[in-house]
C-alpha cells in the first residue's frame, strides 16, 4: 500500500499570498496615489488668494478712510480671525526695536501715529492658505520608506495704523506663491523609530 504525499502547505500558502499581493498591486496601480493623505491649513477669511487680500489693503486710502468703514468691509477684528488689535505700546515696540531710523525718518503716517500717543492704535493682519498633498509611491509612503509632500499656497501679512478713527498708514507683504517639496527618507521604513524607542533613558 502506497501512502500519498502530503501537500506542501507552506508553499501553497506562499503562492496564495503572492497571488493576493499581485492582485492588490494591480488593483492599486492606477489609483493608489489618490489614497495618500492630504492636509490644509487656512485662516478662515473671505480672501481666497493673495491678490484678493492685497486688493483689500490697497483700497484703503490713508488720511481718508475711517476705521468704521474698514470694519464694515471685512476688517472687523471681532469677526475676522486674521486681524489682531495692536495697542500703542505694541506699535512703539514694532518701530523702535532694532530700527536704525530716527523718528523724523519714518513715513508721515507712522510719525503721526507715534506722536498721537494713546490715540494711536493698529490692526495687524496675518492670513494664510496652505495645502499639503502627499505624492509619490503609495507603498513607499505607506511603509514610511519615503514620503514626499507637495506644499502649495500663499501667506499674507499687513499693518494698518489709526489715529482715533482715521487710517494714517498701511503696508502689506507676504508670499504670493508658496511652493515647496518636502522629502522624508527612512532606509529602515517602519523599523526606523525602533532604535529611538529602545534607547535607554536615564
Amino acid at each position: 500500500m502506497h501512502s500519498q504525499p502530503m501537500p506542501d502547505c507552506p508553499r501553497a500558502g506562499a503562492a496564495r499570498l503572492r497571488g493576493f499581493l499581485l492582485m492588490l498591486a494591480v488593483a492599486c496601480a492606477g489609483g493608489c496615489q489618490a489614497l495618500l493623505p492630504d492636509a490644509s491649513d487656512a485662516t478662515q477669511v473671505e480672501w481666497r488668494s493673495f491678490d484678493e487680500a492685497r486688493g483689500a489693503i490697497e483700497a484703503i486710502e490713508p488720511f481718508q478712510t475711517r476705521k468704521s468703514t474698514l470694519n464694515e468691509n471685512g476688517f472687523d477684528p471681532t469677526r475676522n480671525p486674521a486681524v489682531t488689535i495692536l495697542t500703542y505700546p505694541e506699535i512703539v515696540q514694532r518701530f523702535s526695536a532694532g530700527s536704525a531710523l530716527r523718528p523724523d525718518e519714518y513715513e508721515p503716517g507712522i510719525r503721526t501715529c507715534l506722536a498721537a500717543g494713546k490715540e494711536c492704535s493698529g490692526y495687524a493682519i496675518a492670513a494664510r492658505r496652505i495645502k499639503r498633498d502627499r505624492i509619490g509611491n503609495f507603498w513607499l509612503d505607506s511603509f514610511a520608506f519615503r514620503r514626499e509632500t507637495n506644499i502649495t499656497g500663499w501667506t499674507f501679512n499687513g499693518l494698518i495704523l489709526f489715529v482715533d478713527d482715521l487710517v494714517v498708514y498701511t503696508v502689506f507683504g507676504g508670499q504670493p506663491n508658496l511652493h515647496e517639496l518636502q522629502i522624508m527618507r527612512n532606509p529602515l521604513g517602519p523599523l526606523q523609530g525602533w532604535g529611538e524607542a529602545l534607547r535607554p533613558r536615564f
